[in-house]
């Protein structure tokens, strides 16, 4: 299992400084990617311009966006910006794409959740034909052309029948929902069994995101932001903060459990911006049983 990290530009206020030097310590110190998550309605940085302020700074670390939220964005618009990160990055994105789940954004951009699911299925096949160069008018395809052939890896989140069979047909693997390594088991089980019943070979990539902050002011920090962040929640802001992981033991402990649900990778989103977050989870993971097989280097 490979292990990445989360950069902070989903949080409130963080800033360009903060954001560059995770990604910066990220690399140095052998995380395997660096994942950003999505809405529209809040004061959180773009995933694909977050992510291409770090690959600006970086130069061998994986870029994924676990998840973009896709269907209330345009396909031909979301092909080029993605083909241009992943060409300007040197083939280092890979493009996580879901659904959501606040009207509110799909209002504030114009459309509507009525249909999403089918919109995204089509979204999917478009990115593909675009990324394989297909003419679009008088000067050809969209370009640029992707650094690799046919584009980015893709992955989809989501764990109904459609979204698992949406993976199976048209991606190259999934990305699980918060909610611990029983939870990801559970995803990646019927994940594999959309993968077969689509006659693909081998199995799914799976990734699995979980939030920590680590030192003195973290659980009163890490509350304030996810309580934030999660406020349309209701209720349900405070379980979330108060699942994430707040000592070295329960880092190393949900880092072994996820290992073994079978987790490919593993994203451990810093709930505080303070880039001293990536050198304190760094020092965590490489003390885990299976440390040998989490970093990359």
């Amino acid at each position: 299992m490979q292990i990445g990290i989360g950069l902070p530009s989903y949080i409130r206020g963080a800033t360009l400084e903060q954001i560059t030097e995770v990604a910066r310590r990220a690399e140095s110190n052998g995380f395997a990617s660096l994942g950003t998550i999505d809405r529209l309605v809040y004061a959180n940085y773009d995933p694909l311009i977050a992510l291409t302020a770090a690959a600006s700074v970086t130069r061998r670390i994986g870029l994924v966006t676990c998840v973009l939220l896709a269907p209330y964005r345009n396909t031909a618009v979301l092909a080029k910006q993605a083909a241009s990160l992943d060409r300007l990055s040197g083939g280092r994105l890979t493009l996580g794409v879901g659904l959501g789940g606040r009207a509110e954004d799909y209002e504030a951009a114009g459309t509507t959740t009525r249909g999403r699911g089918l919109r995204l299925s089509e979204q999917l096949r478009e990115l593909r034909r675009i990324w394989q160069g297909e003419s679009r008018g008088f000067a050809g395809a969209i370009g640029p052309a992707p650094a690799r052939q046919g584009g980015p890896a893709l992955l989809v989140g989501g764990d109904s029948a459609p979204a698992l069979q949406r993976m199976a047909r048209y991606a190259d693997g999934f990305v699980g929902r918060a909610g611990g390594a029983s939870s990801f088991a559970q995803h990646r089980e019927r994940a594999c069994t959309a993968w077969r019943a689509a006659n693909r070979s081998g199995e799914p990539y799976g990734i699995g995101i979980t939030m920590f902050g680590l030192g003195p002011q973290a659980k009163d920090e890490v509350r304030r932001v996810l309580v934030d962040y999660y406020a349309y929640a209701g209720t349900h802001a405070e379980r979330i903060a108060g699942s994430a992981l707040l000592s070295v033991e329960a880092i190393q402990t949900e880092i072994e459990e996820f290992d073994a649900a079978g987790c490919d990778q593993l994203i451990i989103a810093p709930a505080m911006p303070d880039p001293g977050q990536v050198d304190l989870l760094a020092a965590a993971v490489k003390h885990t049983n299976v440390s040998q097989s989490l970093v990359v280097h």
